[in-house]
């Protein structure tokens, strides 16, 4: 295996959103011999780089379920997509249908429709911004290439399984937690923007191991040559992976990462 990619929360960040001091070690150690690092999140570029920057190793980096492309250091945006405007506006009548909070982005902040507990909640835990502009209608005469919506989980259970049937084939759906419903253009997802990558870096997906928990990584496992799902993943992941690892507060990817690729240096 020549690289290493991995989604960020409830993966190789801990439940508090920190990184520990053993998995930094591992990684820098990784990209020190060669191995190339490749982070991949549904978070928005912005709330990436604080994360990105504790460990400091990335040499590109997967934003927005895939919806763009970066490259580390220079923090460049090497490839986007965005949505067709009136698709996002569909989407939007969607999420007012079953009256569920919802928000889209813009560079250094998200754009939410109404006030509610699960903004602030959002806002602490993606270390972003919001800002209040009503009607989220009006946002679309810009680009945006993600929409996400937010409420209990058997509500967003539901309406899960309701979005895939409609917009299935016009846009990427899914989730990256259980209270989490995410749209973005079609063929933005994690495992296209990982073929991407892997052209960029003059290699193969099958290069790659690849670690994740979510719906929104499935794309990503599939398309790795070594799939490795964290203990604490949803049980439909786990199931599909090659490997299961320690949970994301036990550091399960740098351990595994430490165990395979340094398995005479015992990094503990």
């Amino acid at each position: 295996m020549k690289a290493v990619t991995f989604d960020l929360d409830d993966t190789l960040l801990h439940d508090d959103l920190s990184i520990s001091p053993y998995t930094v070690q591992v990684l820098r150690k990784l990209h020190d011999s060669g191995i190339r690092i490749v982070p991949a999140s549904g978070r928005a570029q912005q709330s990436m780089l604080p994360l990105i920057k504790r460990f400091d190793c990335a040499d590109l980096y997967i934003a927005s379920n895939g919806a763009e492309v970066w490259e580390g250091g220079t923090n460049r945006l090497l490839h986007h997509v965005y949505f067709d405007e009136d698709l996002a506006r569909e989407i939007v009548a969607f999420g007012k249908k079953h009256h569920c909070y919802m928000h889209t982005y813009e560079e250094d902040c998200f754009l939410f429709s109404e006030y509610s507990p699960w903004a602030e909640k959002y806002s602490a835990s993606a270390m972003l911004k919001g800002k209040y502009v009503g009607d989220l209608d009006q946002c679309f005469g810009e680009p945006r290439n993600k929409i996400l919506m937010i409420d209990e989980e058997a509500k967003i259970a539901a309406m899960l399984e309701e979005a895939q049937a409609l917009f299935g084939g016009r846009a990427s759906v899914t989730s990256s937690k259980a209270h989490y419903l995410e749209f973005n253009p079609l063929g933005a997802t994690k495992g296209a923007a990982l073929e991407r990558v892997s052209r960029l870096l003059g290699m193969e997906s099958r290069d790659f191991i690849a670690f994740g928990d979510s719906l929104n990584d499935l794309s990503m496992l599939q398309a790795s040559g070594l799939s490795v799902a964290v203990m604490n993943g949803r049980p439909e992941v786990r199931s599909r992976c090659d490997e299961v690892c320690l949970s994301n507060n036990e550091d399960g990817v740098a351990r595994f990462l430490s165990r395979y690729f340094f398995p005479r240096e015992m990094m503990d």
